[in-house]
């Protein structure tokens, strides 16, 4: 579930934490490969700035009604992020501190009764303002962990792995044709199972991955192979990416 409020706070902190560990970083570290294939880090942090951006843009269409798309198009946004990703590190930071800030500032500007409405992201997918914040930290705390600077998915705060796992198996996942029907156990003891992917034919039995909600997350979101996972019945499906 969304709590605006909440889910804003979380953003700040998590911007908080990526930006003390990144100002521990140099230039030269910046031009090193990133997670993302095809990306150094100084790609992820012109993307996570230029996100900032992206977000703010359909905060304003919320509040105002006024369509305002994230991105001009396609061709921009990947444009935008080549030619910020071999900025000196100095200016990284002070993009995202100051994109950041024009992020906060969108989201107190909300009114309550404007949450509902819908806007619609890259992709077509269609989002209410309530969720943006949610969003938002998904790209913080994710791209955090695509940096390769020591944090991990096993860093990640719980309640962010809660709720990111509740948007995956539930909206992302859920139904999804090229997801085999699984069934999540957290923890050995199987403290709780979650069931997403496309629906079972007859006869057929979910695929059943056990391990932490952590690990489980990396594994779901690509940000790890799932060597931490049991799946007594094979080999760990494919997952297709997040996009």
């Amino acid at each position: 579930m969304t709590d605006y409020t909440r889910d804003a706070l979380a953003v700040q902190q998590a911007t908080e934490r990526l930006l003390a560990a990144v100002a521990a970083l140099d230039d030269a570290t910046l031009t090193g490969a990133s997670a993302l294939p095809g990306w150094t880090r100084g790609h992820v942090l012109a993307h996570l700035a230029r996100n900032a951006d992206a977000l703010v843009n359909l905060l304003t269409w919320a509040r105002t009604g006024e369509e305002t798309p994230m991105y001009a198009d396609a061709e921009t946004r990947d444009a935008e992020i080549r030619r910020d990703a071999v900025r000196p590190l100095a200016v990284h930071l002070d993009d995202l501190r100051t994109s950041a800030t024009r992020f906060d500032s969108a989201v107190a500007a909300l009114p309550p009764e404007r949450l509902p409405y819908e806007v619609t992201l890259r992709g077509g997918v269609r989002e209410r303002a309530a969720g943006l914040p949610l969003r938002r930290l998904a790209e913080v705390e994710l791209h955090h962990v695509d940096l390769g600077i020591g944090y991990t998915v096993a860093d990640l705060p719980a309640t962010f792995v809660e709720s990111q796992l509740t948007v995956l198996l539930g909206t992302r996942f859920g139904g999804h044709p090229d997801i085999p029907p699984l069934r999540l156990v957290t923890g050995s003891g199987g403290e709780e199972v979650r069931h997403t992917g496309r629906p079972a034919a007859p006869g057929e039995s979910p695929v059943t991955v056990t391990g932490s909600p952590a690990a489980l997350l990396g594994w779901l979101t690509g940000r790890t192979d799932g060597a931490e996972l049991s799946c007594p019945g094979g080999p760990l499906p494919v997952i297709p990416a997040l996009g």
